[in-house]
């Protein structure tokens, strides 16, 4: 039962440190500007999976900044229906603007 609630604070808390320093319409506008709201919402599983889910499943792990920005950056190949296809990078090169989006996936 401790190891339960020591986890779910320790939840608690990372997803309020993301969300502290997240600037929402600078990120969102990025995002859209990117094309990441085609295959990607909040709350709701796409063609790619909704950002809650994203961050439910790294914001507990140490290398999810790291990790959420090298996905976003590289064009990974992704499977989508089935099939494989890059996935789009994000449209700016300002580290800055990067950290705020990967901020902003994390305190969904």
């Amino acid at each position: 039962m401790r190891t339960l609630i020591a986890t779910a604070a320790l939840a608690l808390a990372a997803s309020g440190a993301y969300a502290q320093n997240v600037d929402v319409s600078a990120a969102e506008g990025l995002m859209k500007k990117s094309g990441c709201f085609k295959c990607h919402s909040v709350t709701a599983k796409k063609d790619g999976p909704s950002y809650k889910s994203v961050a439910e499943k790294y914001k507990t792990k140490p290398d999810a900044v790291a990790t959420l920005t090298k996905h976003i950056t590289t064009g990974p190949t992704v499977k989508i229906d089935g099939k494989e296809e890059k996935h789009e990078i994000i449209k700016t090169k300002d580290e800055g603007e990067i950290k705020n989006v990967v901020a902003y996936i994390l305190s969904r």
